[in-house]
């Protein structure tokens, strides 16, 4: 039995010795596909930053993220969390009836305050004594539709009320009770673009314009595993990627200014990526302008937005001229008017509840 022990114990010692050596000389990864983020790098050593305790912290992210068959280990801790010891979330990220759900709490009204706050300074700065018409909606996550089920969840009345007391100066535009769980992708973040019609819908009657809601619906080859399959570390579902499409989509003239290029509506080079939700409007970019080709009714709309918008906007812009997105986490607003002219325009502040209660990443 003793013999046994030391067989066990020496296979162990060398097993660890080895991923300890290896993650040593393999060569460093500087990206997670299935978590979709960055990966830690060796940080430099300084006496400075010794010091203060940076560089510890440092290299422990390092030896986290460029840890020897990482994806592997990460599966094997998610199914024991679930399986083994029952736990109802992994990483944050719970399963509700198929959907992978995001655990966003608690509410932080101080980084709901400081969204208002920002977007004040934008009215004040640019909307003020423009003529425009200014509207406020806030996007709830899929938490929303889980919450009272036993799992921590937002106040989002709480948020809501917090939202609109600091932004007086629009009128808000309740889209809540026009959305389901069901109309968000199950391993990802968004919502499905051929799911919104209603969110459009009531967005266009609030601002005033009519929509043409006449669309082919279209379907990607490929499988799609949203951002929570590679969080979560589970084995989801794959599922597809649908988008709403007409004539008017199709000759629609796209300018993205960030890169002084013109873009399709949709991209299927991005649809080939590593994120195909990237495909609407392709990705992230800070401002994009969408021209309508067939009126001339001298209408702009301008939105304020973070990601969800990029698949929602396309289904307004029968109700305008031009649509002008800005994505103020990456471009300051002092710099918007360097491109945008918002006299007598609707101007649209979207945001999910995410995003607002994570406002450090607005400018």
């Amino acid at each position: 039995m003793k013999h046994k022990s030391i067989i066990v114990s020496t296979v162990m010692i060398l097993f660890f010795l080895g991923l300890s050596a290896f993650a040593w000389i393999k060569p460093q990864d500087d990206f997670s596909q299935s978590e979709r983020r960055k990966l830690s790098r060796m940080p430099q050593l300084s006496l400075q930053s010794v010091i203060k305790g940076k560089y510890m912290k440092d290299f422990e992210d390092y030896t986290l993220d460029q840890f020897p068959m990482r994806d592997q280990f990460r599966a094997l801790k998610a199914q024991v969390s679930f399986n083994v010891l029952r736990r109802l979330d992994n990483n944050d990220i719970y399963i509700s009836d198929g959907y992978a759900v995001k655990m966003e709490y608690p509410l932080n009204e101080s980084s709901v305050k400081r969204a208002g706050e920002r977007f004040s300074y934008v009215y004040d700065k640019y909307l003020k004594d423009s003529g425009t018409n200014v509207y406020l909606s806030v996007i709830p996550d899929k938490n929303y539709f889980t919450a009272g089920k036993d799992r921590l969840s937002l106040d989002y009345d709480r948020l809501v009320s917090v939202f609109k007391s600091e932004t007086e100066f629009g009128q808000y535009i309740d889209i809540f009770d026009c959305l389901g769980i069901e109309d968000y992708y199950r391993t990802d973040t968004h919502w499905r673009q051929e799911k919104i019609l209603p969110v459009a819908e009531r967005l266009a009657q609030a601002m005033g314009t009519e929509l043409d809601l006449d669309f082919e619906e279209k379907t990607l080859d490929r499988d799609f595993y949203g951002v929570y399959y590679g969080q979560s570390a589970l084995p989801l579902d794959s599922e597809k990627i649908s988008y709403l499409t007409n004539t008017l989509l199709e000759n629609a003239k796209v300018f993205d200014y960030q890169n002084n290029r013109e873009i399709p509506v949709y991209d299927m080079k991005k649809a080939e990526g590593k994120d195909p939700y990237e495909m609407f409007l392709s990705g992230p970019l800070s401002l994009v302008t969408m021209e309508n080709p067939k009126i001339n009714n001298g209408r702009e709309l301008i939105i304020f937005r973070d990601s969800f918008t990029s698949s929602l906007a396309p289904l307004l812009l029968s109700g305008y001229e031009r649509i002008t997105l800005v994505d103020i986490r990456y471009i300051h607003p002092d710099m918007v008017s360097k491109y945008v002219d918002f006299t007598g325009s609707d101007v649209l502040f979207l945001y999910s509840t995410s995003v607002l209660n994570n406002s450090e990443t607005i400018k």
